[in-house]
């Protein structure tokens, strides 16, 4: 009987730490996670996909070679482009600055990108060095997780595109 009491006690001691993670309250979740979310408003989210210099790649993801260019993402912000004609030296071209944008697939010419929730596809041209969003179809993708495993409560119509630590 000793050791069904300690059981259950023990038992129960461990479900008080257990919280509900879709719960409405956000202060309970706010002192769970060390992260706060990045978002973008809806429109400024989907007009976010451009075509800027090329930059210095800061925080590397994956690296995609097709047809002689070389993509390397920039996690949560986007793709550096590279002539890899020449793999021993590529030369960078440009960015693709997509907030969110963690994984890239090509197909015909066509680089499908997952920037946050939505998949996009767009077009690249190098010669002319011009980029066009074709097509987006929304919420495809669960949100962005933070690093420590939880989902923020976020306003309607706003994008989780990263996460970053409280100050």
């Amino acid at each position: 009987m000793k050791h069904v009491c300690i059981l259950l006690l023990v038992s129960f001691s461990l479900l008080s730490c257990v919280t509900d993670r879709n719960s409405d309250d956000v202060d309970t979740i706010d002192l769970l996670t060390n992260y706060d979310a990045i978002t973008l408003d809806r429109p400024t989210f989907e007009a976010s996909v451009t075509l800027e210099d090329a930059r210095t790649i800061v925080n590397s993801g994956k690296i995609y070679v097709l047809n002689g260019l070389l993509f390397v993402n920039e996690k949560n912000k986007g793709f550096h482009i590279f002539d890899n004609e020449n793999p021993s030296s590529p030369i960078a071209l440009a960015y693709i600055k997509a907030p969110g944008a963690t994984d890239l697939a090509i197909k015909n010419n066509v680089y499908y990108i997952n920037q946050a929730v939505d998949l996009i596809a767009v077009t690249y041209d190098k010669q002319t060095a011009n980029l066009q969003v074709t097509k987006r179809i929304r919420e495809v993708f669960p949100p962005k997780v933070s690093p420590d495993g939880f989902i923020h409560d976020i306003p309607d119509g706003e994008i989780i595109i990263d996460y970053e630590l409280e100050d």
